[in-house]
């Protein structure tokens, strides 16, 4: 029953990461465009559809239809922006307002991530 509890509010406190990173994305698209490795083009363009999908994907977990589904592409997401995340943490003096250690240690805390969408893609019983 805890266990059942404790997975309920770790799905949604998992999805609103995302749902509220990916708002963010529209909010203050400035902050991003300072992660943005040089090699990735279009940087804004990147930006809006990273945070369309961050949305999506954290809707998706929260409709058991689609909850395996968006824990995957969450997975592959959390991938695809892991170079922004080391790009940041590589150029710390642009985001003074963030201690260096905290973008270091943001780095594995991505792996946490993967392991924690991962969670959410198998079936239920």
């Amino acid at each position: 029953m805890i266990a059942k509890l404790f997975r309920i509010v770790g799905k949604l406190l998992f999805a609103l990461l995302f749902i509220l990173g990916g708002v963010n994305h529209f909010i203050d698209p400035n902050f991003y465009l300072k992660m943005m490795p040089e090699y990735i083009p279009m940087h804004l363009e990147m930006i809006y559809i990273s945070g369309v999908f961050e949305i999506l994907l954290g809707l998706g977990l929260l409709i058991p239809k689609y909850s395996r589904l968006a824990a995957f592409g969450l997975i592959l997401l959390l991938i695809a922006v892991f170079p922004a995340n080391l790009n940041m943490a590589l150029n710390a003096s642009q985001f003074s307002e963030i201690p260096e250690i905290g973008l270091w240690v943001r780095l594995p805390v991505q792996f946490l991530l993967i392991w924690w969408a991962w969670t959410y893609t198998k079936k239920s019983r």
